[in-house]
């Protein structure tokens, strides 16, 4: 039994059920927000509300917004001859923080992975198919997993039936690596993906 009162344990296990935080961590947080002023713990439950009530997902791209579309699909400086397919918002906000796309995104929603039984039906794979009108090139930024390639595999088959362009962003050895650390697939990708100096 515990010797913490019963709303802090309470706090405890809601914040160790975040990804990558253990008791520990939970603990640690809990005992800050306790100590902070309340004003601050009111102000952290307001975001966390915040978000709940709301953040949606855009009907077009399927990324988190405020709007529907969200900001990036109603950009009209962007590129929208030019989709960017990923997982999920978090590839979004990393290849946002790059500067260098300036395209639009469709947010599968996962991969495709027939032993945990999640198939095309359980992706945003149907909605992608009327947004190719005007699309030029369409880029896969899929992780290089074996259910990512297996989702790769599959676009590229629906896709090439549609006459667009495919291609996929680069993939090989991260900056800094020794190639005796890299893994045999990592270094097949890289000598694959060779470019000219």
């Amino acid at each position: 039994m515990s010797s913490l009162p019963v709303s802090l344990q309470t706090l405890i296990d809601q914040l160790s059920r975040f990804p990558g935080v253990g008791k520990k961590s939970a603990q640690r947080m809990a005992f800050f927000l306790l100590k902070n002023a309340r004003e601050d713990a009111v102000a952290m439950a307001k975001a966390i509300i915040d978000i709940k009530d709301r953040i949606s997902e855009c009907s077009l791209c399927h990324n988190i917004a405020e709007n529907d579309p969200c900001t990036i699909c109603s950009d009209a400086k962007r590129d929208h001859s030019t989709i960017c397919i990923v997982q999920d918002a978090m590839d979004v906000l990393a290849i946002e923080k790059t500067g260098r796309y300036r395209g639009l995104y469709h947010i599968l929603g996962g991969v495709l992975s027939p032993l945990n039984g999640i198939g095309p039906n359980d992706l945003h794979i149907d909605d992608l198919m009327p947004r190719l009108d005007g699309i030029d090139e369409v880029i896969f930024a899929i992780n290089p997993t074996r259910d990512g390639e297996t989702t790769s595999l599959y676009l590229s088959k629906l896709l090439k039936a549609k006459g667009v362009r495919i291609s996929r962003i680069a993939q090989g050895l991260p900056m800094g690596i020794d190639l005796e650390f890299a893994d045999e697939l990592t270094l097949t990708k890289a000598l694959e993906g060779r470019t000219a100096l």
